[in-house]
């Protein structure tokens, strides 16, 4: 199908040849056709039971001996945790009941990270100007400095936190992994439950670019000031983290040039130059599919999946104790959505599928989504965080990485104009009987941080300045915003992160 040169350039550039050429394979047979984006017949509001609200106190609800059964098949008892069940009738468990049940369950759920890509786009100058002249004019001295560092480091090991002068604090992945250290001392101490010697609660997808830098890091961070205490004390090093490594594929040729598509070889006007690219990170249940398995055979009941730079993206054990009690297959947070959130998925009823993650434009019209705010409709955006129960999730594997949707669009980029295939991890709600969805607070659940000027905005950098950017219209107040972000994280530093407040 290719030329040898073509293969060795492929191979050279750290491109999968033998994937490749079966996504090509997939794509010229229609898979990409197949499988129509979500269409959206309603804006599902919150009921109680498909949709759980847990911005108020949550409780629990349900049959007495069913929950009985629940905690009994999941390996707990209600006596030892000091907890009491009625043997008949209806059962309400309060949020304080269900947070004991949760840190029984942290031993059991395993925290795992998206952290397939590069902060290349991150500190892209052009993105950053585009999201705000203004903010750019009042960053760009930082955005050079700061971006200069992190350009073409793995995503999770670029700073996190700032100072309020742009001085960078530590990484996504050290707040991480201190936010699980932390619940594993606190499940040991405050609740009597015993840590495996060998215990490996975390699990990631890094890519064949970054992967051997990642692990570098990781060997550095076992002396991290953040990290090396809370080792000792729990016995857990959390720097050994299961991995699988995300494969790169090649561009195709762009739709203008006609079909069959081809493997796209005039990258940057080169001839016989390939371009490789990430295939998406729902590509991660094929990536992770033996760490799956894995972690399940080792005794792992849960697992929770999420975005790198999403410092919102924690262990949540109240959320994990409701959705274990559900028997649900899998869970997923959408926030509520703000004015700012106009480009991303948000919580649909499709027209074929259910309920499923729908992206503004293609899914679902901006005139609709605005049509449905002006009418009150609460609308829940993706956070891109799940839960899973994995004996769900590692028998039904290979039906995911085969049938979820497969979308190639065209790009028209600096590289030439190709096509890039990929597979969006969030669709794969629609591919699920049933799913629980908890609707949360975005300032609590939801700090993504796409860009560097969005991290400098949630970490208050320069908020202070006569310059920054302000509007009496929320939809363009970038001061009001920034100050929503920062009390948001301010509440995970002092809460979640246990770090002393940078103000």
């Amino acid at each position: 199908m290719i030329s040898e040169d073509l293969r060795a350039d492929m191979e050279q550039r750290q491109i999968d040849v033998d994937l490749s050429l079966a996504l090509l394979e997939r794509i010229r047979a229609g898979a990409a056709d197949a499988d129509p984006p979500a269409q959206a017949r309603g804006i599902p509001g919150v009921d109680g039971s498909r949709v759980v609200d847990t911005t108020t106190t949550p409780d629990f609800t349900a049959d007495a001996v069913s929950i009985s059964e629940r905690l009994d098949g999941l390996g707990l008892s209600a006596a030892a945790m000091g907890l009491e069940i009625p043997r008949t009738g209806t059962c309400v468990l309060s949020k304080e009941q269900l947070h004991v049940i949760g840190m029984h369950l942290v031993p059991k759920t395993a925290y795992g990270v998206l952290n397939g890509g590069s902060a290349t786009s991150y500190a892209d100058t052009t993105k950053n100007e585009g999201f705000s002249a203004e903010l750019y004019a009042l960053y760009t001295d930082l955005l050079g400095t700061v971006g200069e560092q992190v350009r073409g480091t793995a995503k999770g090991l670029t700073p996190a936190l700032f100072g309020r002068d742009g001085t960078p604090g530590p990484s996504f992945l050290e707040l991480k992994m201190r936010h699980l250290l932390l619940l594993l001392a606190e499940c040991s101490r405050s609740h009597g439950v015993r840590i495996p010697a060998d215990h490996v609660p975390m699990f990631q997808m890094t890519s064949v670019h970054n992967n051997e830098e990642v692990q570098r890091a990781y060997d550095a961070y076992r002396t991290s000031p953040l990290l090396a205490d809370l080792i000792e004390r729990t016995g857990v090093d959390i720097t050994r983290v299961r991995t699988g490594v995300q494969p790169m594929i090649c561009a195709f040729t762009h739709s203008n040039d006609g079909t069959p598509r081809q493997v796209f070889d005039h990258a940057y006007g080169e001839p016989g130059r390939t371009l490789p690219l990430p295939g998406g990170h729902g590509q991660s249940f094929s990536v992770l599919k033996s760490t799956y398995q894995d972690m399940h055979a080792a005794g792992f009941r849960f697992a929770y999946i999420g975005n790198v730079d999403n410092l919102g993206y924690t262990m949540d054990p109240v959320s994990l104790a409701y959705f274990a009690l559900s028997g649900r297959p899998a869970a997923f947070e959408f926030a509520y959505k703000t004015p700012v959130d106009v480009k991303g998925g948000i919580l649909i009823e499709d027209t074929h599928r259910g309920l499923t993650c729908g992206d503004i434009g293609p899914a679902v019209s901006r005139s609709y989504v605005e049509q449905a705010e002006q009418a009150g409709t609460p609308i829940l955006f993706n956070c891109a965080t799940g839960l899973f129960d994995l004996e769900w999730l590692t028998r039904n594997l290979s039906r995911i990485e085969h049938e979820l949707p497969l979308r190639v669009s065209d790009q028209d980029k600096d590289a030439g104009r190709y096509s890039q295939a990929e597979q969006v991890t969030w669709e794969v709600i629609g591919m699920i009987d049933n799913p629980l969805i908890f609707a949360v607070d975005k300032y609590r659940r939801f700090l993504a941080a796409k860009l560097l000027s969005e991290s400098f905005m949630t970490n208050a950098v320069y908020l202070d300045h006569p310059e920054f950017p302000s509007d009496p219209d929320p939809s363009r107040d970038l001061k009001g915003t920034a100050e929503k972000l920062h009390t948001g994280l301010k509440g995970l530093l002092t809460d979640v992160y246990r770090l002393p407040d940078r103000d």
